[in-house]
């Protein structure tokens, strides 16, 4: 039989100093390189391409499209880039890249051939963290990848009989803040607003400095959130004092929404009342009041602004998403927040998939925008971990891809650090999701959904008893969140584990108080009664949860919790979890 041949885009990587590195330090060289690669698998099945085998230095990839191999290469060059930027020179991963386009010969998974091998020897001529192209493959990419080329010539390759043509790229940082700009309908664009001085009830000098300190902090936190427009402090200073309508300051503004409040003491007590109002209309929004013990001020100022920050984020989404109801003809940010507003308002099967749908449009619409890339990836890692998804591993790795596209674009992106965090929690990779969390929390502190996730990670890594405090500070932050019954979730799973069955209880209720729809505390709630010997109601619990999640197994909890964690403790505690699903009837 003729043996296989196809034509395709082949990329050589190889990591220089390896050697070196491996004689220093084996074991860390090791696991860095591991974390990398695993880093880069996203970047490259993102972008439709595959990996054919990895070495102890070197990496062998497929695509279909030169394009798509070229882009995948500066986009891990600059992955490297950004990795290496907090570790010693002499410690550094870095590689090197050439790119061909040839004929190969396909031996199963595998693929050899000249074609390959001019890659190879590309790739060796190559400046450490560099590109080089044949010219084959340049002919297919100029003009149509964002870098610089220069001809270096006819080369003469190690067993090749015929000179091959190179090309050097030049491309540079990832720009920090790449994205599409605002969008706008009546003039004004999506999630613009201005924070009002707030009005001091009757204190003196010392909480004037309070009261404006609350509005500036919270001006620059609002700034933070991921496609605001928050109208600068002085400007919004200029109100101070006067009576003005707030539609006219809607106008003379151009934002959508004001929020404002008063500051008011009382004995050893500070309480702060905020409204958001809708500035085309006037119609109130949203108010919550924040009562406090008056110790010490500054201290309870960053608590203040951080909750309301944390409060208005959703409350500004979930007006968003029902304005874009509204919208005829929506555009890419529209479809994104109608996307966000039905997973806050709750992540079941239907509107996890309904979001999907959102933001993939949004992002046929807009290719280029961040935000609906970040949410396609937000329900496709709930999918992955809620045993809605048909193959939970594509899931994760389709999700993996888009956030790691999304942070190649805006490496300061909060919420794509935190979706990450999440995903790399959920997918044994603890400490890298970890990592990203506190990522997250360094660009915005607000975010109390990552303070939730850190807590999950404790107990992958087998310190449940940790869990608790973490998914209090979250609650601290945002007590009303919409997305808090995943934290109190996450609670009922660390009580399970530590085989605390009265408090799994406790808190698995509360969780399905907070949204009877969510599958995984039903599961809790009944693995907590079998082991206390309540079997009828740990039946009824299981009942309930399948009436959501017809069609679990218990082989499928199994599958899902396990490919969580491999620590040791962590799958320990899942035993005696499983055996009380078998007892109370869950098909196996």
């Amino acid at each position: 039989m003729n043996p296989s041949r196809r034509l395709a885009a082949i990329v050589a990587a190889d990591i220089v100093g390896y050697s070196r590195l491996m004689s220093e330090d084996e074991a860390g060289t090791a696991l860095a390189v591991q974390e990398r690669r695993d880093a880069a698998r996203g970047l490259v099945v993102g972008l439709g391409g595959r990996i054919v085998k990895q070495m102890g230095d070197g990496l062998l990839l497929e695509f279909p499209s030169v394009v798509a191999a070229v882009e995948c290469a500066i986009a891990v060059q600059r992955l490297m880039a950004e990795r290496n930027a907090d570790t010693p020179p002499n410690r550094r991963i870095v590689y090197r890249i050439g790119v061909n386009l040839g004929d190969v010969l396909v031996e199963g998974d595998d693929i050899v051939g000249d074609g390959v091998n001019i890659a190879a020897r590309l790739e060796s001529m190559c400046e450490p963290g560099g590109l080089v192209l044949s010219g084959a493959a340049y002919e297919h990419v100029k003009g149509r990848v964002a870098a610089e080329f220069v001809d270096l010539g006819e080369q003469e390759l190690k067993n090749m009989p015929l000179p091959v043509r190179a090309y050097g790229a030049r491309f540079g940082p990832a720009p920090a803040e790449a994205s599409s700009p605002e969008p706008k309908r009546f003039g004004r664009p999506a999630l613009s607003l201005v924070v009002l001085p707030f009005i001091n009830m009757g204190g003196g000098p010392e909480q004037e400095h309070f009261v404006d300190g609350v509005v500036d902090n919270l001006t620059t936190d609002l700034s933070r959130l991921s496609g605001s427009f928050v109208i600068a402090r002085n400007t919004a200073f200029s109100y101070k004092g006067k009576v003005i309508d707030l539609k006219q300051i809607g106008r003379e503004l151009n934002v959508r929404y004001v929020l404002q409040g008063s500051v008011q003491r009382g004995g050893d007590r500070m309480r702060v009342n905020v409204q958001l109002l809708d500035g085309e209309t006037g119609h109130h929004l949203w108010a919550d009041r924040f009562d406090k013990p008056l110790a010490d001020l500054f201290d309870m100022q960053d608590e203040i602004v951080a909750r309301i920050a944390s409060a208005l984020g959703s409350e500004l989404v979930a007006a968003e998403g029902d304005r874009a109801e509204r919208t005829l003809n929506p555009d890419s940010m529209d479809l994104n927040f109608r996307a966000l507003a039905l997973i806050y308002r709750a992540a079941t099967k239907e509107n996890v998939a309904k979001a999907r749908d959102y933001a993939d449009a949004a992002l046929v619409i807009d290719p280029h925008n961040i935000e609906p890339l970040v949410t396609s990836a937000l329900a496709d890692s709930i999918a992955a971990v809620s045993y809605y998804a048909p193959d939970p591993r594509a899931a994760i790795a389709s999700a993996d891809a888009k956030l790691l596209r999304a942070l190649y674009l805006r490496p300061n992106h909060a919420r794509a650090r935190l979706g990450r965090g999440f995903l790399c929690t959920m997918s044994n990779r603890v400490v890298e999701g970890m990592a990203e969390c506190e990522h997250a929390l360094a660009i915005n502190r607000n975010l109390a959904a990552a303070h939730a996730v850190l807590g999950l990670a404790k107990t992958f890594l087998g310190r449940p008893e940790e869990t608790e405090s973490y998914v209090q500070q979250a609650l601290r932050l945002s007590p009303r969140d919409s997305q808090s019954y995943f934290w109190l979730t996450y609670v009922a799973v660390s009580k399970n584990h530590l085989g605390l069955w009265e408090q799994a209880v406790d808190w698995s209720r509360r969780t399905i108080e907070a949204n009877h729809s969510f599958f995984q505390p039903h599961c809790e709630l009944a693995v907590a009664l079998a082991q206390l010997g309540r079997l009828d109601e740990a039946r009824a619990a299981m009942d309930v949860g399948r009436t959501i999640m017809p069609h679990v197994t218990l082989a499928g909890i199994r599958a899902t919790r396990t490919a969580m964690s491999d620590n040791p403790t962590y799958l320990a505690g899942l035993e005696p979890q499983f055996e009380a699903l078998r007892k109370i009837g869950l098909p196996e």
